[in-house]
């Protein structure tokens, strides 16, 4: 949590936020993984339920969301930053879509470590690159296990690309609409 407050400050003052923002971010920071070694088990049973199907790795953001709302915080932006850093969200504001980047690619994870040094030093002046790309890899490991594609972070993936999903342009394409 440390390393990606880290980043999520850096960024933060990189993008000229006031210094009230920067600590916000920080918060967000040090809050996303509270639960993330809690018992999965548990945290479905405390999970709201659009999001209890979610794979036991990824239930720690929601539930933790969740407590922080109960416990009074009413920052939603906030709050849906905790709860979408793993899967990603059509909403997501900066602090959240930061979040999302820094979890994925600071600098205490094994894999591709090369890789992930230069997509975080490329924020936030890449951001909508550095963003295309995190979540780009995190939609091709969620094929790879087979897990199906929460709605989401389809959503996510077609607002950075600068499309709407088909239910925001009224329902499912057909074959009527030459698609």
């Amino acid at each position: 949590m440390k390393r990606v407050a880290s980043l999520m400050e850096g960024w933060a003052r990189g993008l000229g936020l006031p210094e009230s923002e920067v600590l916000r971010w920080r918060a967000a920071a040090y809050l996303h993984d509270v639960l993330r070694d809690a018992d999965w088990d548990d945290l479905r049973k405390q999970a709201p339920p659009a999001v209890r199907d979610l794979p036991g790795p990824l239930l720690h953001g929601p539930v933790a969301s969740q407590r922080l709302w109960e416990e009074g915080v009413e920052d939603q932006e906030f709050l849906t930053a905790v709860a979408y850093h793993t899967v990603g969200y059509p909403e997501l504001e900066a602090m959240g879509q930061a979040l999302f980047v820094a979890d994925f690619v600071e600098p205490g994870r094994r894999e591709d470590r090369e890789w992930r040094r230069q997509l975080r030093e490329s924020m936030p002046e890449e951001w909508d690159r550095v963003t295309r790309i995190v979540t780009a890899t995190r939609i091709h490991r969620i094929l790879q296990r087979e897990w199906p594609l929460r709605r989401e972070t389809v959503g996510f993936w077609n607002r950075l690309v600068g499309q709407k999903a088909p239910d925001d342009q009224g329902g499912d394409p057909g074959p009527e609409d030459g698609r």
